[in-house]
């Protein structure tokens, strides 16, 4: 099951199989639009740190020039799908080496029938190179075949222009398009090679130098049954990468013209082959498990910045418009896990980019009067809050939502830490804990020490006016996700400060020289650990997801089915405010993230609560896969619910937002339900161990973690 296969093409899921047949190597990701285009498209292309100023979301990944771009002319006649007829149509993502293949056979208004094919790929070998092939074959006619590929600088951001045009050149068999976002500057340059091959026929080239789009031209003729072969070889290099762009774009295409199709493709392949070796999980038992497990593991892999630790995944990893590219805690709680455990160095680079916009995090505390580091809900490229304040009401599109979660969702900064502090458990990486991980600790610490409010009359210290991951509920007091964690991260931070003093004292006084830390701090943090207020009522053992929860109006959600929206859409945003109902269940996800908080008999109790309550269709995306984990720790059949819930994000569009771009986080919670959930896997005194609960049908979990730098093999099967 390595294949996600698309048997006929329907316009109105144009955006989804976009979205779906997306195609990346970490440096880029190409939506699956179609090389001769299509109308309504959301054609893109995103290369990681490649933002540039944008109205009301502050900046946005700018859609880079198109290099799919192949327009056909069969015997005059210009090939588009939305003219003629398409007699067969097949689309394939073939997950194993990250191949795109279209085969099609269309007939043309004037009755011409055409076989066509084509191929794609990102080089996940060579990160600068993506090619294409086309192969066509006129099936009942001979005549001309002209292929016109260019550079397309005129490319937006859904009508939003982010490039400048610079230079452009055609020359021989290449050309070469130069051009700069308009507010960062960031230079981008590419060139490209186009060749036609018809067996006994010699092809005649064209040069077309339009400005900001220059092309080539391939042509021939050719007979009915004959078969022409069109490649188009495609570099780009940006200012983020190199001095000179345009030089090393163009000197990489020479090298690369040096290979066909056949030997540039095959180390493409081969280094899927190693990634896969790594991170595959097989399951057996359920096909359509497996394929959505290799389909979200893939979207990771994609995504993930293999030479650049200056970039993270934003919440639609670089495949759609959504988000605009921001980065929040999904990378850190829900996708790093799978890098941790499978492909540590990449974990590294985006822990790494933390570190690097700490200026950022430390400039937010201090404007909201704060100590030490408060990093930013969406952050991009500088580490800046890019949050949007105010966003239209999508019910009339003419008034304003006011966005609060760039002011009051605070509990980003203990994530990051606390997926820093998992990444040193797991791989032991000292040098990044010494030189940028101890940083951000104790800085996020600083922030929480000084964030926490004491109240005189009831003796404690609370954290008030947040919202908490649950986003139904806003303007809370003491959200016991977010008080836990901010303790969480006192108490990491205290150890730590001791350890380096203790055992890295030269480390510690250099990093001190960048800190200046005062030891006068640390009677704070014990003050503030010891009294942090934790909702929690000891009779009923259920834990309070903020102060007053309780109070709030309960909504019997199994009355509402049959319903096609969400609670908020149901009730409004202030109307679901008021009720119990949660967009995703906060107390159950600091039961997963620490599980040593609270004893099995809490757990089942607030499991059956909080599971009640929560509006897992409609809800978070983010909810499902958690949720399928607690529900094997409660020993609940509910499990693979909530997993194919999951599994069926992005493949099924269940969230009908599909075509905004990948869920990122929901691909990165899937594998953590598979291994933590299903599989059972825990780290004990003893080690790692399994504790399976597999679902019915399911035979057998196979996979691979690494620690410590060893890999560790794990085959779980079903006992009969």
């Amino acid at each position: 099951m390595w294949k996600i296969v698309e048997e006929t093409f329907n316009p109105e899921k144009q955006h989804h199989k976009e979205t779906v047949f997306t195609i990346g190597n970490g440096y880029l990701s190409t939506r699956g639009a179609f090389e001769e285009r299509f109308p309504a498209e959301m054609r893109a292309t995103f290369l990681h740190g490649v933002f540039d100023d944008a109205p009301v979301v502050f900046t946005e990944l700018a859609n880079a020039p198109d290099w799919l771009e192949l327009d056909i002319f069969l015997a005059g006649e210009h090939f588009r799908l939305n003219q003629g007829t398409l007699l067969s149509f097949t689309r394939t993502l073939d997950l194993r080496t990250a191949t795109l293949t279209r085969d099609l056979r269309w007939r043309s208004p004037r009755g011409r029938e055409t076989h066509l094919v084509f191929e794609r790929f990102a080089s996940l070998a060579e990160e600068h190179l993506c090619m294409v092939k086309a192969t066509i074959r006129p099936e009942n006619y001979s005549g001309r075949v002209e292929v016109r590929a260019g550079l397309s600088g005129e490319v937006d951001n859904l009508k939003l222009k982010h490039w400048d045009w610079v230079a452009q050149g055609v020359r021989a068999q290449e050309a070469w398009l130069q051009v700069k976002t308009c507010a960062t500057k960031i230079e981008l340059s590419a060139a490209m090679k186009l060749s036609m091959t018809v067996p006994g026929q010699r092809s005649h080239l064209t040069r077309l130098d339009v400005q900001n789009h220059p092309a080539l031209a391939v042509s021939s003729n050719i007979k009915s049954g004959e078969t022409a072969t069109v490649l188009k070889w495609f570099t780009q290099y940006t200012s983020r990468d190199v001095k000179n762009p345009l030089k090393d774009s163009r000197r990489a295409l020479q090298k690369y013209l040096l290979q066909d199709w056949a030997q540039l493709w095959e180390a493409h392949r081969k280094a899927w082959e190693s990634e896969w070796e790594r991170s595959d999980v097989i399951i057996e038992g359920d096909d359509e498990a497996q394929l959505a497990v290799r389909f979200n593991i893939f979207q990771l892999l994609i995504a993930a910045p293999r030479h650049d630790e200056h970039v993270n995944i934003g919440a639609k990893t670089l495949s759609g418009y959504g988000y605009r590219g921001h980065a929040f805690w999904d990378t850190e709680i829900f996708m790093l896990p799978f890098f941790i455990h499978t492909r540590p160095e990449i974990a590294r680079n985006l822990l790494s980019y933390r570190w690097h916009n700490l200026p950022g995090a430390r400039e937010k505390a201090k404007a909201n009067g704060f100590l030490g580091a408060q990093y930013p809900w969406e952050s991009a490229g500088t580490g800046e809050e890019v949050t949007p304040t105010w966003v239209p009401n999508p019910a009339d599109r003419t008034s304003l939502i006011r966005i609060w979660t760039g002011d009051i969702e605070v509990h980003i900064s203990a994530d990051i830490s606390y997926a820093i502090w998992k990444y040193w458990q797991s791989t032991g990486d000292e040098s990044f804990l010494l030189e940028r991980g101890a940083e951000v600790i104790l800085e996020t610490a600083r922030f929480w020490s000084s964030r926490a409010e004491w109240n005189e009359e009831l003796g404690r210290y609370e954290i008030n006016d947040i919202i908490g991951p649950d986003e139904y509920h806003d303007h809370v007091d003491n959200n016991v996700y977010t008080n836990a964690l901010a303790c969480w991260n006192l108490k990491t931070a205290l150890d730590l400060y001791s350890w380096l003093k203790e055992e890295h004292s030269s480390a510690w006084k250099k990093l001190n020289r960048r800190i200046r830390f005062n030891e006068k701090e640390l009677e704070k943090w014990r003050h503030v650990i010891e009294h942090l207020y934790i909702p929690f009522d000891s009779q009923t053992k259920l834990v309070e997801q903020f102060e007053g929860y309780f109070q709030r109006r309960d909504v019997n959600l199994a009355k509402l089915e049959p319903r096609t929206n969400s609670v908020q859409a149901l009730f409004g945003i202030e109307g679901a405010n008021e009720t119990q109902v949660l967009k995703q269940p906060d107390v159950l996800m600091l039961m997963y993230l620490l599980p040593d908080l609270y004893d099995h008999e809490t757990l089942l109790v607030n499991y059956a609560y909080y599971n009640a309550r929560t509006d897992h269709t409609f809800g978070s995306s983010l909810g499902p896969s958690i949720q399928a984990i607690m529900a094997c720790k409660a020993n609940d059949e509910g499990a693979y619910v909530h997993f194919i819930r999951a599994a069926r994000a992005d493949l099924f569009n269940v969230r009908n937002n599909a075509g905004d771009g990948i869920h990122g986080a929901s691909a990165g919670g899937l594998w953590q339900a598979v291994i933590f959930g299903f599989a059972g896997l825990e780290h004990t005194s003893a080690g790692w161990m399994t504790h399976p609960h597999l679902p019915e049908g399911w035979t057998r979990i196979a996979f691979k973690i690494v620690d410590h730098g060893k890999e560790l093999h794990f085959d779980v099967k079903k006992a009969f």
